[in-house]
């Protein structure tokens, strides 16, 4: 018999201007929500809010992932926005001098 366990399958969500980024991100799942997130910004012909509150890592992988979205989205002429970014994943920035790269994650 196989326990059942709450899904945290990492997923983005858009919904109008907001990008919702959910679940637990690893190494394993970066590549295919990085995709999907590209997608996204592609067919975006708005600026687009960044929501990370319902996401449950904070991971180097993380932060590429989101380098990754932003070159993307100046390269479209979007900007992206975060929100919602734990002080864990604040920390991690900042330790990585990303925190001024990343629009939301300054803690000024």
């Amino acid at each position: 018999m196989t326990a059942v366990v709450a899904s945290t399958e990492p997923r983005v969500e858009r919904t109008n201007d907001i990008l919702a980024v959910t679940g637990e991100v690893d190494a394993e799942s970066v590549v295919a929500l990085r995709s999907k997130g590209e997608a996204v910004i592609r067919s975006a012909a708005v600026n687009l809010t960044v929501d990370l509150e319902g996401l449950e890592t904070a991971h180097s992988v993380v932060l590429s992932m989101l380098l990754c979205w932003q070159r993307l989205a100046a390269s479209q002429g979007v900007v992206l926005t975060y929100q919602g970014v734990s002080e864990r994943l604040l920390s991690l920035a900042a330790l990585s001098h990303l925190d001024d790269q990343l629009p939301g994650f300054s803690r000024k």
